[in-house]
């Protein structure tokens, strides 16, 4: 494994840790604060919506530097936001710096999946992208349920102080593992836009949206579905959230191999086992073991949606893939913001807190059905090609396949 993806992972895994700590501490956010669960639950929404905000604008103001130096202004840029988070006096500040650290959430995952991908032969690149989001797993399974311990027992604001320190590990790690090479040779704004002139980039982001962000939906609310619903103690939710992470680090890994193999193939068969591990969630999460279970495979079949989907980006938008990377990445937190704030509205209305697994199985639901209408346009495109272009070049070499097609 090159070095320079172990640099990767550890800026992943301060990120990772970030985005999911506020899920654990969040009872304790709120009661600080003054405001109710679902109000509480902005804090995730309005980090998701940093992203989305981030991904795109700060990547293309990073065609201007080398993709190093933009990695390492991103990890600035979250120690910044984490550090007002820690000691932020109102609410209102507590939520501005989510949305400061989440900015450099979607650019980094962005770039960094390039950098991945560009430090592999062609037939690994999702695997290396796995690699890389190894760090937010692990954050899944070592940061999140630590820094939900520690803020349980000695303040949230401890926690975010620890986060931000993570924050400056990550930017020594790029700063010394990761090659630099240089600002990227042809690369324009216009060039990046261009890649959203194809369907299929639009459809792979609009599955991350509704794919991944039907596990939001579940996993937002989920240290009060798990102590209100399930009868789990406040401190259970730190082990809850060990095996999710456990969960999110085995599918990563799985979904990045079989994606190198067969990506179509691995999108079915994940989004499909998501939609109804979701609806089951309705159910086991009134009992210790079935909940349990269930949050595991939440963890795992959600994240092994993530190398395929981020590959298909890459391959649909591969003349330009940095700007349709990153917006990916800002699609994944669209998907999260969507989620948890469809989510808020069905607590509130007072349907109870598992029937955000429902909105969580609708969307992952719709997220499969755009997957087979992907599918079919790959096969439309692959016989126009072979209606339009002769068997076999003059040289007798089988045609080119479509990019991406699998």
């Amino acid at each position: 494994m090159p070095l320079a993806l172990l640099a990767l992972a550890i800026g992943a895994f301060g990120i990772g840790t970030t985005e999911f700590v506020i899920m654990g501490v969040l009872p304790q956010v709120a009661a600080e604060f003054g405001v109710s669960i679902p109000t509480a639950g902005w804090l995730v929404t309005g980090y998701a919506l940093g992203v989305v905000l981030g991904a795109p604008v700060l990547t293309v103001l990073g065609t201007k530097v080398s993709r190093k130096k933009m990695l390492m202004l991103l990890m600035g840029l979250f120690i910044i936001g984490n550090a007002i988070s820690a000691a932020a006096p109102t609410f209102g500040a507590m939520l501005a710096g989510r949305v400061v650290a989440a900015l450099a959430h979607g650019a980094f995952f962005g770039v960094g999946s390039v950098v991945a991908a560009g430090l592999v032969a062609p037939e690994r690149k999702a695997s290396a992208i796995s690699l890389m989001f190894m760090g937010l797993t692990v954050a899944n399974i070592v940061g999140v349920p630590l820094g939900t311990s520690i803020g349980q027992s000695a303040g949230w604001r401890v926690t975010f102080t620890l986060v931000a320190l993570l924050g400056v590990v990550g930017l020594v790690g790029v700063a010394a593992l990761v090659p630099e090479a240089g600002k990227p040779r042809g690369v324009t704004i216009r060039a990046e836009f261009a890649a959203f002139r194809s369907a299929q980039v639009w459809l792979a982001m609009a599955m991350t949206v509704l794919g991944y962000g039907g596990v939001f939906a579940a996993i937002t609310y989920i240290a009060p579905m798990m102590t209100e619903v399930t009868g789990y103690s406040p401190g259970a939710v730190t082990w809850l959230l060990v095996l999710f992470g456990f969960g999110m680090f085995a599918g990563n890994l799985v979904g990045g191999r079989f994606a190198d193999r067969a990506l179509m193939p691995m999108l079915f068969t994940a989004l499909g086992a998501l939609a109804l591990t979701l609806l089951l969630f309705t159910v086991t999460a009134h009992d210790k073991v079935l909940a349990a279970i269930t949050l595991t495979l939440i963890g795992a079949l959600g994240f092994a949606t993530v190398p395929p989907l981020q590959k298909r980006v890459l391959d649909q938008a591969a003349a330009a893939p940095t700007l349709a990377s990153a917006a990916n990445i800002g699609a994944f937190n669209l998907g999260n913001a969507l989620a948890a704030w469809l989510g808020g509205i069905v607590i509130s209305a007072g349907l109870g807190y598992t029937a955000a697994n429902w909105v969580g199985a609708l969307l992952t639901g719709t997220a499969l059905l755009l997957a087979f209408v992907a599918a079919y346009l790959d096969r439309r495109v692959k016989t126009s090609y072979r209606d339009t272009s002769p068997g076999e070049s003059p040289s007798g070499t089988a045609p080119i396949p479509v990019n991406g097609g699998r």
